[in-house]
C-alpha cells in the first residue's frame, strides 16, 4: 500500500508528478479551511445566543476570536463570513479528489475556479489587514483559513498557468511558464508566508503567549 503512495507521487512524468502534488495540497489546504469554516460558524452562532460567550480560540487580549467575530467585517454579507467557507471549500475538495483520480478538467471551468479563488484570496486578505490593523487582535482559525487559501491559490494558479487555462496572452503565458518551470511560485509562496509571520511577530509578539 505505501509503496503504491510513494509510486504515485513520485511518477517519473513531471507533469503528472506535479499535477498530482497539486491537488494533494490543494485538498489539504481545502480541508483544513472547511474544518476552520465549521467552527467558526459554530462559534458565530454561540455568539449569537450569547454574546458573552467564551470560545475556545480567545486564548488572550491578541489572539481572541470573540473580538474579530464582534466587528462588523465579521459580518459583511449579512451572515457569518464563515458560511462562505462551508459553501466553497467542499466545491475545492471535490475538485481536488476529482484531479487526483486523473480528471482533466474545462478550460472554462478552471479559469472560473481561477477568479473565484481569487477573489477569496483578496477576501481573507482584506480581513487579515482589518483585523490586524483595525480591530487590533487576531482570530486563530481566521489566520488558518488565510494560509490555506494562499497555498490552495498558489497550488491552483500553478495549474492552470501549465495547463494554459488562463487565457493569458502569448507573450505573458510564456512568463509565466518560466516562472512555474523555475519554481518561482514556490519561492513567492513561502515567501509571502514568511512576510505574514513576520509582521504578525513584530506587532503582536510579545503578546501572542502572554
Amino acid at each position: 500500500m505505501l509503496d503504491k503512495i510513494k509510486e504515485f507521487f513520485t511518477h517519473k512524468e513531471r507533469n503528472l508528478r506535479d499535477n498530482r502534488w497539486i491537488f494533494l495540497s490543494m485538498l489539504i489546504g481545502a480541508i483544513g479551511s472547511l474544518i476552520a469554516s465549521f467552527v467558526l460558524s459554530v462559534e458565530a452562532v454561540e455568539l449569537a445566543a450569547n454574546p458573552n460567550a467564551v470560545l475556545s480560540c480567545s486564548i488572550n487580549i491578541v489572539l481572541n476570536c470573540a473580538t474579530v467575530a464582534a466587528h462588523p467585517s465579521a459580518h459583511l454579507f449579512g451572515f457569518p463570513n464563515s458560511f462562505l467557507g462551508l459553501i466553497a471549500e467542499p466545491i475545492v475538495i471535490t475538485v481536488a479528489i476529482a484531479g487526483l483520480a486523473g480528471v482533466k478538467f474545462p478550460r472554462r471551468f478552471m479559469f472560473a475556479a481561477q477568479i473565484m479563488y481569487t477573489l477569496g484570496l483578496l477576501f481573507a486578505f482584506y480581513l487579515f489587514s482589518v483585523s490586524y490593523f483595525v480591530i487590533g487582535a487576531l482570530c486563530p482559525w481566521c489566520l488558518l483559513v488565510t494560509a490555506t487559501t494562499t497555498f490552495v491559490w498558489f497550488a491552483i494558479t500553478r495549474y492552470n498557468v501549465r495547463e494554459n487555462n488562463l487565457y493569458l496572452p502569448p507573450k505573458a503565458s510564456r512568463v509565466m511558464h518560466r516562472i512555474i518551470e523555475k519554481d518561482y511560485d514556490k519561492v513567492a509562496l513561502f515567501s509571502l508566508v514568511t512576510l505574514l509571520v513576520v509582521v504578525i511577530l513584530v506587532k503582536y509578539g510579545p503578546y501572542l503567549f502572554s
